[in-house]
């Protein structure tokens, strides 16, 4: 019967000869390790676009997303960046007067295009109907994600005035109503961490009854 020393060395071998395994099963081939980017460098390009009625010009690595062009490079940071993963809705922007979320998309994919974000939309001495709106129904509570939802909410009123229909229109040839039911499916990409939807909807419901 083998010794208690023995069976220690034994036990040691194995872990070296499984780590040794482990190691030569996940290490890089030569190949693959001189494809690797190297992330310090970039390739940069230039884009230009319309933001807020003023045209701007970047340059700009590709690979950069709207949102870090506007929070970074515009220093535009009323639009949040929350999941980036355009889960959350909180960094919600207009393209061309349609809401996107603009943690998904690059940069130089907007060439020539006009963006408006929340700065764009009103000032404190000057509110957008749906910003006042907001303030006068309590739309929020820390108001990370107001901006985008308030862009959202001027993009759904501004879809029920076209006509387009959501997932909720019971009749896809009438015209859609702006009911709580049709207020809250089109609202429904815009995730609020303090719970105000009632208080969102009551604001928007108020807006619609002036506009549509």
């Amino acid at each position: 019967m083998p010794s208690h020393d023995e069976l220690e060395i034994t036990r040691r071998d194995l872990l070296v000869a499984a780590a040794a395994l482990t190691a030569t099963a996940t290490a890089p081939s030569v190949g693959s390790a001189q494809a690797a980017v190297d992330p310090a460098q970039f390739v940069a390009s230039k884009v230009s676009f319309t933001v807020n009625g003023q045209v701007r010009e970047l340059t700009l690595d590709t690979r950069t997303t709207l949102l870090d062009a506007l929070r970074e490079h515009l220093h535009l940071t009323g639009t949040k960046k929350g999941c980036d993963h355009g889960q959350c809705g909180a960094c919600t922007v207009m393209v061309e007067g349609r809401r996107i979320n603009s943690c998904l998309t690059l940069a130089l994919m907007h060439e020539g295009d006009s963006i408006t974000t929340i700065e764009g939309l009103g000032q404190p001495d000057n509110l957008h109907p749906m910003q006042a709106a907001f303030v006068k129904h309590d739309g929020f509570q820390c108001g990370y994600c107001t901006p985008g939802q308030i862009c959202s909410a001027v993009a759904v009123l501004d879809e029920i005035k076209a006509g387009v229909p959501s997932h909720v229109s019971q009749d896809l040839i009438a015209h859609p109503q702006a009911t709580n039911v049709e207020l809250r499916e089109r609202m429904s990409g815009n995730i609020c961490r303090c719970g105000a939807y009632s208080n969102i909807v009551d604001a928007m419901t108020e807006v619609a009854g002036r506009q549509i």
